[in-house]
């Protein structure tokens, strides 16, 4: 049948150009068109675009979920939608605005760029982030419609990744101008019956205002009396010749249109029409015409030619959509011969439109042909047999694979896809996880674990062997990342999927993949601040990396050693280690390294970390030093995830060193970098030593928020790690605001942290602190009470306090020591202990050699000239 004309879609069109209207003046619009199956989805957006199109200079991209592999490929819709455009005769100028605004989406169209673009672009995409992606597309989108206004139409979202609702969703809810229009169809029942996040994602955006849905109903009897009348021109129907398609087809667009068809090719429309044409109508339409769409078109196909509906069924393997070498290699043929088939079947209207051309790597020119409706690719695919369609997506897939050569990499979810369904489980497999690899390449980590999940679980049905076993560790190796990525590093599946790796190394032997098991195994037990265990996996990599002669490998053992001693309070060995990996690092052999949560410069990890053991161990000028080396080298990278992590360090050092303004600026400078460039882990840290740093200033209410906030996030993804060291902070603003059982219920839960996981850096100021809190709460009492136990909340704080210094003396803290040596020789000055007061802290403070610009020891030494 022909393309369906639009009909009864007044008020639906009328809304489509008013929305448009609102684009063009640069308020975005996201509009869902929803409907069932034949509805006229389609039809309504093509006509729309036609007459848009008329009175504006539009970039209009199309892009077409897939139902066989589209919740697999990441961004699919939408880079088929800018391939599209960047492929027309002005798309030349959406490359360079793609290159200027969008490289990360640029290097995904490989097909665009020369080698030497392609390579250029690999090297630039280090340290990108998945969110650093979606704010490139959302920030070329807008120097896109600064030039010229875009239209964007996405079909059949029910089928959509998950990335692309992500990137729509981040789209609509940008709040700077653009002149975009984005439409996109799905159809609600197979959303629902999917439980596919397209429900979820569009009921928030309509809640917040930013997507509204257009839902098609079933036409009404009056618009197809109107269609009927225009298919037969100026010929006078009889009333009942309306209500009988429409009992028939109930209003179905898509149903009504090949009603009518059959009619008119029967001659039973368009001539002289009276009751007795009437009646032949109605009983035609009785008998002979199927009953339900479905149907229709399977009856549609029996009255082809057998090679034609050889060639509609092969085509229908591939899709909505599809090349002439593909149906050709699938049924064994002609390329000619196919395309003379398709041809003729677009000259006749029926099944096909045709769609351009394509060309193949390997140099084949491929003619490309779309269904009318994917009803009728779903009703042709049903029609084949198992055996059959096995064999098809079989042939298929090898001859993609072929064309592709060393390019198979570009379409691995189809081939995967084709294999899958072809029962070739072992290349399967092969492009399931390439498909995986490429879908992290994009950040896409939901749809990575989907491709590789299913690797894996194929891999289950093919013989044991040790090539298996081999192929089973890369497939871990590669998820581990994604499910990193998508539930954090302590997340249970985290911890079972690298635990599942080590098995295999175990029965393998040696293999190079047990360093990086090995270390996703260290990443894991380090955040949840299971540091004894950690420990050991870091003592493992160490030997690997001995045994191997490795620099590389040795310089990320001690990069990743160096703050776990640091979190066990073994500052002197982190030392060491930071030293030795300062002392592997060459930038021109390293700088590609990605250090610890996958991207922080391992010669900067040094330098930041180096920062924070030496304040430690009582060097705070040194520290700073280190520190603002470590923000400069990261300056001069390509890498703002590193840069970001050291501004965070820096922050810390400041504040370490009661720098509360300075440590503001360092850490406000890592939130509008990690804001801006979508830095997740950056950013939470940047924003809890902000809070450390208005509570150093004195805003202390501010400062308990964001502190709490900080934690509880922290916590939500399994994370443990350092968070003593939050709640001492905490505990510290609830001391300024004189919340004082509430600062010591924190120190008690950090000091149980303390027992449990043997996070000890930061212990001997806890005690501290909560020798401070005692005697603030002595303070605060009530005379008498303080008359009658003044001396118990004194030997409390005293306690605390020489706990605190025992423990900083034991670490080698010396910064520490000073802390608590200062509180106690406070207190030892209020009970006219003023000799011993003194001798204790001048035997601290007369150590150091450095910082007496800081508040510690500028405190230390006031209290020093009080006590001569």
């Amino acid at each position: 049948p022909p393309t369906p004309v639009l009909v009864g879609r007044k008020e639906e069109l009328t809304f489509l150009h008013k929305q448009l209207r609102q684009a063009l003046r640069g308020r975005r619009q996201l509009i869902f068109v929803a409907g069932e199956a034949g509805i006229g989805k389609t039809t309504l957006i093509e006509t729309f675009n036609q007459q848009a199109q008329l009175t504006q200079e539009l970039w209009v991209g199309h892009g077409q979920c897939v139902e066989q592999y589209g919740v697999g490929e990441a961004y699919l819709p939408v880079l088929e939608a800018f391939g599209r455009l960047c492929r027309q005769p002005d798309g030349q100028r959406l490359i360079t605005l793609l290159h200027q605004h969008a490289p990360t989406w640029l290097e995904q169209m490989p097909a665009l760029l020369s080698a030497t673009e392609y390579a250029a672009l690999q090297e630039r995409r280090r340290g990108t982030t998945r969110e650093r992606m979606l704010r490139e597309m959302a920030e070329a989108v807008e120097a896109f419609t600064a030039e010229r206004p875009l239209v964007l139409i996405l079909e059949d979202l029910h089928w959509s990744d998950y990335s692309t609702l992500e990137l729509l969703a981040a789209l609509a809810r940008r709040q700077e101008a653009a002149r975009l229009f984005i439409i996109g169809t799905y159809r609600p029942v197979d959303a629902i019956v999917s439980e596919h996040p397209l429900r979820t994602v569009r009921q928030e955006l309509q809640l917040h205002g930013q997507c509204q849905e257009l839902l098609l109903e079933y036409l009404d009897e009056a618009a197809i009396r109107d269609y009927v009348a225009t298919r037969c021109g100026d010929t006078a129907l009889p009333d009942g010749v309306a209500t009988a398609i429409h009992q028939r087809t109930s209003g179905n667009p898509l149903f009504m249109v090949n009603v009518v068809d059959s009619l008119l090719r029967r001659e039973l429309l368009g001539e002289r029409q009276d009751n007795r044409a009437l009646k032949k109508v109605q009983e035609v339409i009785a008998t002979s015409l199927p009953e339900n769409l479905k149907l229709f078109i399977e009856q549609q196909l029996e009255q082809v030619q057998a090679e034609e509906r050889e060639v509609l069924e092969a085509a229908s393997v591939l899709g909505v959509e599809f090349g002439v070498a593909s149906v050709a290699a699938g049924i064994e043929k002609p390329e000619e011969a196919i395309e003379d088939i398709c041809e003729t079947l677009v000259r006749r209207g029926q099944f096909l439109h045709p769609s351009g051309l394509a060309e193949w790597p390997d140099g084949t020119v491929v003619a490309r042909y779309r269904f009318i409706h994917t009803l009728y690719q779903k009703v042709l695919y049903d029609r084949v047999a198992s055996g059959r369609r096995i064999r098809l997506h079989q042939r298929v897939g090898e001859r993609m694979e072929t064309a592709y050569k060393e390019r198979t990499t570009e379409i691995a979810a189809a081939l995967a896809a084709h294999f899958e369904l072809g029962r070739d489980i072992k290349r399967a497999v092969q492009y399931h996880h390439k498909a995986g690899e490429n879908a992290l390449r994009r950040h896409g980590y939901q749809e990575a674990i989907t491709h590789l999940t299913a690797a894996l679980e194929f891999l289950e049905t093919l013989p044991n062997t040790v090539a298996s076993v081999q192929q089973e560790l890369s497939l871990l190796v590669t998820l581990g990342p994604a499910v990193i990525e998508s539930q954090g590093f302590a997340s249970p599946e985290a911890g079972k999927v690298y635990r599942q790796a080590y098995e295999l190394c175990q029965q393998l032997g040696k293999t190079p993949q047990l360093f990086p098991v090995l270390w996703g195994l260290f990443t894991f037990y380090e955040v949840r601040a299971e540091y004894t265990t950690a420990h050991e996996m870091g003592q493992r990599l160490l030997s690997l990396a001995q045994s191997a002669q490795d620099s590389a490998l040795l310089l990320e053992a001690h990069t990743a050693l160096g703050p776990n001693l640091l979190w066990r309070g073994e500052l002197a060995p982190a030392r060491e280690h930071l030293e030795q990996g300062l002392a592997l690092y060459d930038p021109a052999q390293h700088g590609s390294l990605a250090f610890l949560y996958g991207g922080t410069n391992p010669g900067i990890a040094c330098r930041y970390l180096g920062a924070i053991v030496l304040w430690f161990l009582g060097y705070p000028e040194q520290a700073r030093q280190r520190s603002q080396e470590a923000v400069s080298l990261a300056h001069e990278v390509s890498s703002p995830f590193t840069l970001a992590i050291a501004l965070d360090f820096a922050a810390w050092c400041h504040l370490l060193r009661r720098e509360g303004h300075a440590s503001q600026e360092r850490a406000e400078a890592a939130i509008t970098l990690s804001t801006e460039q979508g830095l997740l882990m950056p950013l939470g840290i940047a924003l809890s030593f902000r809070g450390g740093a208005l509570a150093e200033q004195g805003q202390a209410e501010e400062a308990a928020t964001q502190i709490r906030e900080g934690l509880t996030s922290w916590r939500a993804t399994g994370a443990r790690m350092n968070q003593s060291f939050w709640l001492a902070l905490l505990a510290k603003a609830y001391g300024t605001l004189g919340q004082i059982e509430e600062g010591l219920d924190a120190l008690t839960e950090a000091l149980d942290m303390v027992n449990k996981t043997g996070e000890r850096f930061w212990e001997a100021e806890l005690f501290r602190l909560k020798g401070e809190l005692t005697l603030q709460k002595f303070k605060a009492c009530p005379e008498p009470s303080r008359r009658i136990q003044g001396s118990q909340f004194k030997g409390e704080g005293e306690a605390c306090f020489r706990k605190a210094l025992e423990v900083a003396q034991h670490q080698q803290a010396k910064s520490l020591e000073l802390r608590a040596a200062t509180s106690l020789a406070r207190l030892w000055q209020q009970q006219e202990k003023r000799e011993e007061a003194r001798d204790l802290l001048a035997r601290v403070y007369d150590w150091f050699m450095e910082g007496f610009d800081t508040t510690d020891l500028k405190d230390a030494k006031a209290l020093l000239e009080k006590l001569v």
